[in-house]
């Protein structure tokens, strides 16, 4: 992991902002675009891309974006310089990954959902499920350096409150989110003390079974669920 002291820029998170950015603005010139990036889990089945394509679109309200890229910002200028930008860039993936699984394995075979479950032709799109990893990451960060973690809870708190009073936000993906973004935590503070220990690394190995465990579990949703007309 990179040293605190060095303070390298956080391009990725800068990289990561920008394509956002670029992305909503061309959907504002072509609202089709949207209907091409966005994950349901009709749409998945056949266009798989749409896992991660989704995490970089977002609704034509400037509200829906600014908020995120915000809140990226934040996280990212703190997070980025101390995992490195290829563990950062990974968790963050990682975690849209989660929060897109998370949402096809709760979905029903129905056309439309309800507020709990989404439907087969419900979509989504949105990088809350990557922001929300990196809530996570950054909370085994903080409990692994001593730091305090009540802020954190907070304002995890605050944002959960805002799915209930809010219609239309994909829950399951802060969930899905939230839960691989710990994940990924763990894996690279276990394996840094493995390392210490004087094993061999297994950072990219464990990344890897996180990996096809995902993909898995989502083969096996669309393998149970009949094929919606």
């Amino acid at each position: 992991m990179s040293s605190q002291n060095s303070r390298p820029q956080p391009v990725v998170t800068y990289t990561l902002i920008g394509i956002c950015v670029l992305v909503w603005l061309v959907e504002l010139a072509d609202r089709n675009v949207i209907n091409d990036l966005a994950l349901s889990p009709a749409a998945g089945r056949v266009e798989p891309w749409r896992f991660l394509t989704s995490a970089f679109a977002h609704s034509l309200n400037i509200t829906h974006v600014g908020f995120n890229m915000l809140a990226l910002w934040f996280l990212g200028r703190g997070i980025e310089p101390f995992l490195g930008r290829v563990r950062f860039a990974v968790s963050y993936l990682l975690s849209a990954l989660g929060g897109s699984v998370l949402f096809i394995l709760m979905a029903s075979p129905a056309e439309t959902g309800t507020a709990i479950v989404p439907g087969w032709y419900d979509g989504m799109v949105g990088a809350s499920g990557a922001i929300f990893g990196l809530f996570g990451t950054l909370l085994i960060l903080q409990r692994r350096l001593g730091g305090s973690t009540r802020g954190l809870w907070t304002v995890l708190a605050l944002n959960a409150a805002l799915v209930f009073l809010i219609p239309g936000i994909a829950w399951q993906a802060h969930v899905g989110g939230f839960l691989a973004g710990l994940m990924t935590g763990v894996i690279f503070f276990e394996d840094a003390k493995r390392i210490r220990q004087g094993h061999r690394p297994m950072t990219w190995w464990a990344l890897a079974g996180m990996l096809v465990l995902m993909a898995g579990l989502v083969v096996l949703k669309y393998a149970i669920t009949p094929v919606v007309g």
